[in-house]
């Protein structure tokens, strides 16, 4: 029996290969999204990465930046800025209560009073080498003994202004502190060494020891080379009594002498200008200052500038202050002058 040829039909080869033509796709497909996924759960892993990171540096950054402040620190800010301003006004009332004489826990000497107010404090300059001289004085205007106290019941100290050795405790100083035992006359200045290139300094000590230790109207410097009325003195500083800013004495304005080696030799001359003359002062025999300009040397004697004299240093000092002057002539050195009460001692 033969058998008829068989033919395959179009649609019969469709169905057979249908499945071989759809594989690939799918593989294709199945590998992009495989592709795909490990894509977007990288960036996944990375952006959890990167929100972990950038939340660590703002938990950093949150510490270090400034907060906002509540009411309780901005009140806290305020006590302190008032705080502040009290130290201000403190520090500003106790200079002022200096400025008044009101000097806490500062030593009295042997024999002054505290309580009482005196017309004049008068030191005198002397030296280790004044011994002679010192006794002179007590033998002319200066009262010694029970009459050095009476004159202090009537308002006027007298001391001899010394400072100390530079060898402290030498025999220099034995031989002053000796004197002192006998006489109770002496005004020794701890804090000064007693050499001729610290005389200049000597007046802030003095003054500031003065003012220290006596409640006085009147602070005046007296050499220990000249012989002085003692009574006419006193009647000028009666008379110029409850003046405050009083600055007394023989008034000049001399040259500033600039070549080394000559007397009165000016260190510093080159700050007096190019006519090399001193200011007007008070010469320096004897000058007289009221008791709030001896206060002011005072308070601020660590910042007072001295030159190579007292007298001019002084000068300088109540440059810069509302001083008055008062030129006296009778405060001069001369024998020629009427109604002088000040004159060179004969030696």
């Amino acid at each position: 029996m033969e058998t008829l040829p068989t033919t395959t039909s179009k649609t019969d080869r469709r169905g057979r290969s249908k499945p071989l033509q759809t594989s690939k796709p799918s593989l294709v497909m199945a590998f992009f999204s495989c592709v795909a996924w490990l894509y977007v759960a990288g960036r996944l892993w990375q952006d959890a990465e990167n929100r972990n990171l950038l939340t660590s540096l703002l938990k950093k950054n949150s510490a270090q930046r400034p907060r906002v402040l509540t009411v309780e620190d901005k009140l806290m800010v305020l006590g302190c800025r008032d705080l502040e301003r009290r130290i201000v006004e403190a520090e500003m009332e106790l200079t002022l209560a200096k400025s008044q004489g009101y000097l806490k826990g500062q030593p009295l000497q042997s024999g002054s009073s505290s309580d009482r107010r005196f017309l004049a404090v008068i030191g005198v300059y002397t030296g280790f080498g004044s011994h002679l001289q010192r006794n002179k004085f007590r033998g002319s205007w200066m009262p010694r003994g029970d009459a050095l106290k009476k004159l202090e019941e009537r308002g006027v100290v007298i001391r001899f202004v010394i400072g100390r050795s530079a060898n402290r405790g030498d025999s220099l100083d034995r031989h002053i502190d000796e004197e002192h035992s006998s006489t109770k006359d002496f005004l020794i200045l701890e804090g000064h060494e007693e050499a001729q290139e610290e005389y200049p300094k000597k007046a802030k000590f003095f003054f500031s020891a003065a003012v220290q230790n006596w409640d006085a109207d009147f602070y005046v410097k007296v050499d220990d080379n000249i012989d002085l009325d003692l009574e006419a003195l006193i009647k000028v500083l009666e008379h110029r009594r409850g003046q405050d800013g009083a600055y007394i004495g023989c008034m000049k304005s001399g040259e500033v002498v600039s070549e080394e080696g000559k007397p009165w030799y000016e260190p510093e001359w080159w700050k007096f200008g190019d006519e090399k003359t001193y200011f007007r002062h008070a010469a320096g025999a004897l000058f007289i200052l009221s008791k709030n300009l001896a206060q002011y040397i005072n308070i601020n004697s660590v910042s007072l500038k001295t030159y190579a004299h007292d007298d001019t240093s002084v000068g300088s000092w109540m440059m810069g202050v509302q001083a008055t002057y008062i030129d006296d002539s009778r405060l001069c050195c001369s024998s020629i002058k009427q109604g002088m009460f000040l004159g060179l001692m004969e030696e």
